[in-house]
Order: structure tokens, then C-alpha cells, then sequence
């Protein structure tokens, strides 16, 4: 099979946890490939996927190879395949529009972005390296809140003819005039918004769904996270917080039968925990009645590597959009959608998205 040439915007944690990921199964066989959904997703392995462009705006990263850049500070995540060969694609100086967060920088340099001295990206800069480097697919990784920023690389995906995996919370594959435009260029999107492999939300919408289909209903519940990687760190300045919390809370609500009242859910960051580093702690309680009223409650506490979480899915995300690039499929990838992201154009439980997530895979649907 051909490679698969991603685009990258954003050399963090998650992307450097993405491309560990791609260089440590390339010397695996499928019976020792732990951690993959799929070894082999209709020809394409993980080691099919290369990098081709990189954007980034901090000092440390802009100008060095993507295999260098994926270790220079903030990153903090676990270097699980530390002796990664150079990519040959040094990473470019992007565009920083509201993608570099202000209060950050009352935190140690080696905890936050730092912003390079080099000439901001233009649109027709972005577009011209997508174009140029042959790159097939356009990966957002911007930190929470970046609402201009995602559209602006959107738009340059759109112009570029590239498809999109939009793994965070600002909503391009479920805007419905954003999905048109895809469409009509004849370009997938997956969206929006990452879910971890075994993270937070997905392990939270289980047990939600496990409470309706045993009969027992869920009063109230509470999702805590805490973490010391920068999403964290960006996530303490609320007003950046407004998609994010959307799109989790909506996660769960999406498998209860009647949803839950704003005052009888909370779910999102809670706090910054510089020493957790990429370790992400989640908290959740979930209270509920069983048979006769009789109350319950569970406590569960989740612990998690953050990014290699994420990267687990991603590395599937890529492939199905390369299946629909293959198919000559456009527009917003539903069934892929629903499965791997949090806010999807249409929610399904998790069963029903797994199902219909394969049927694409298979060929036997075309969203």
C-alpha cells in the first residue's frame, strides 16, 4: 500500500505520542501489537503513516526535525520510543491567532509555550507546504480554546485538498456549515474532539450506559480530571473552556435516556498539577437508584499515561480517513466520528458506533 502523508499542527504531548506510536509498532508482528484496535486496517499498518509537514509556534520546536521537536520542552509526555530516526521535515512556524494562551506565562518556560521570533505563517504559506509536501491528511492538534486558530488551518486544509482529523474541541466536522464545505470539496473530516482509548469520558459513557440498560437510574454524577501536561495548564483560564466542557458533557448525556439537569452534572478539567506531568487522574462518582428506590453510588478512580491514551485512537482516525480519500468519500466520516471522537456530528452509543465504525472499515458503508 501507499503511505499515508499527515500534516501536523501542534508538535505536543499527543503528537509526539502519535509518532513514538508509529515507530515503535513498525518492528512489532501483529500477535505483539498491544494497544492497537487494528493492526491492519484494510492494507494500512501503523508504520504506513508519515510525516510530511509540521506546524508549531514555540521557540524550541520551529526549525528542528519533527523527530527532535516531538521532544523539546513542554512536552512532558512518557518517551516510550525514545530513539526516534529523523524525518527529514523540519517543523515550520505557524500561526498563532488565539493558538498562544496569555496566562501562561506566569509559569516556568519549561512547563509553557514559548513563543518564537520568527514571521507568523500566512494562509497562502500553509496551503503552499500542504500542497508542496504531498500531504494527504491534516491533523489539529491545537490547545483548548484555539477557536480561530482551528478554523484558520481548517480553511487551509479545504483549500490545500487535504482531509482533516480534528482532535480537539472546536467544532468543524459537527458545524453543519463546516461539514458542507467538506462535502462539497469532496473531503473527509473526522471530528471532533479526541476520545482517549480507555480515558475519562469513554470509561464514564459505559458506566452511564450500563446504569440504563440494568434499570437503574442516574440522579447526579461528577467527572474530575487533574493533570500537569500544558492542556491542563491552558485549561486554567475558563473562558477557554466553553467547547470543551460541551463536548465532554454531551459525551455522557448521549446515552442516557433522558438527560441529566445542568445542576446534576459536572463534568471537565478540574485543576493543574504541575508534578503529575502527562499523568491524568480522573475522579468520578456516579449516584443512582436500583430496584425500590433504593439508592447507590460508585467511585471510581482512573489513572492514565494522557497522550499515548489519545494516540491510540488517532492512528485508526488517520486510517479511516484515508479509506475515504481512497473511496472518493466527503463530507463529515459519521460512523468513524461517532466512535473515535467526542462530538460527533450524530452521537451513537458506543456498541452501535463500534458496529458501524467496522461496516466502514469493511466497505459496507460510505460515513
Amino acid at each position: 500500500m501507499d503511505s499515508i502523508r499527515i500534516a501536523i499542527v501542534g508538535v505536543g504531548n499527543c503528537a509526539s505520542s502519535l509518532l513514538q506510536g508509529i515507530e515503535y509498532y513498525r518492528g512489532k508482528s501483529e500477535k505483539d501489537a498491544i494497544g492497537l484496535m487494528h493492526w491492519d486496517l484494510c492494507g494500512y499498518r501503523p508504520s504506513d503513516i508519515e510525516v510530511a509537514a509540521a506546524f508549531d509556534i514555540d521557540a524550541r520546536k520551529v526549525g528542528k526535525d519533527v523527530s527532535e521537536a516531538m521532544f523539546a520542552p513542554p512536552n512532558c509526555t512518557t518517551a516510550f520510543c525514545p530513539k526516534m530516526p529523523g524525518t527529514g521535515v523540519a517543523v515550520r512556524m505557524g500561526r498563532v491567532l488565539d493558538g498562544f494562551p496569555a496566562h501562561m506565562q506566569g509559569y516556568r518556560e519549561e512547563c509553557r509555550f514559548v513563543l518564537a521570533d520568527e514571521e507568523e505563517a500566512s494562509r497562502e504559506d500553509v496551503v503552499r507546504v500542504l500542497e508542496e509536501s504531498g500531504a494527504e491528511i491534516l491533523l489539529n492538534y491545537l490547545p483548548v480554546g484555539s477557536e480561530e486558530a482551528a478554523r484558520f488551518y481548517a480553511d487551509c486544509a479545504l483549500e490545500a485538498g487535504v482531509g482533516l482529523v480534528n482532535n480537539m474541541p472546536v467544532f468543524i466536522a459537527s458545524d453543519p456549515a463546516w461539514a458542507a464545505r467538506f462535502r462539497e470539496r469532496g473531503l473527509p473530516v473526522v471530528g471532533d474532539d479526541v476520545k482517549a482509548q480507555l480515558g475519562a469520558t469513554i470509561t464514564h459513557r459505559v458506566l452511564a450506559n450500563l446504569f440504563r440498560q440494568r434499570g437503574v437510574r442516574l440522579d447526579r454524577t461528577y467527572q474530575l480530571n487533574t493533570g500537569g501536561n500544558t492542556d491542563f495548564l491552558n485549561m486554567l483560564n475558563r473562558d477557554r473552556l466553553a467547547s470543551k466542557r460541551t463536548s465532554k458533557t454531551e459525551a455522557v448525556q448521549s446515552v442516557l435516556e433522558v438527560p441529566l439537569d445542568d445542576d446534576n452534572i459536572h463534568i471537565g478539567p478540574s485543576d493543574y498539577v504541575c508534578w503529575q506531568k502527562d499523568n491524568k487522574v480522573c475522579f468520578l462518582r456516579m449516584e443512582g437508584r436500583l430496584f425500590g428506590d433504593v439508592p447507590m453510588q460508585i467511585e471510581l478512580r482512573l489513572s492514565v499515561e494522557d497522550s499515548p491514551n489519545s494516540a491510540g485512537i488517532v492512528i485508526d482516525a488517520i486510517r479511516c480517513c484515508r479509506l475515504a480519500l481512497d473511496r472518493g468519500i466527503g463530507g463529515p466520516l459519521i460512523s468513524p466520528s461517532a466512535y473515535f471522537m467526542k462530538h460527533p456530528p450524530v452521537q451513537f452509543r458506543d456498541d452501535d458506533a463500534w458496529r458501524m465504525t467496522e461496516e466502514f472499515i469493511r466497505g459496507a458503508r460510505d460515513d
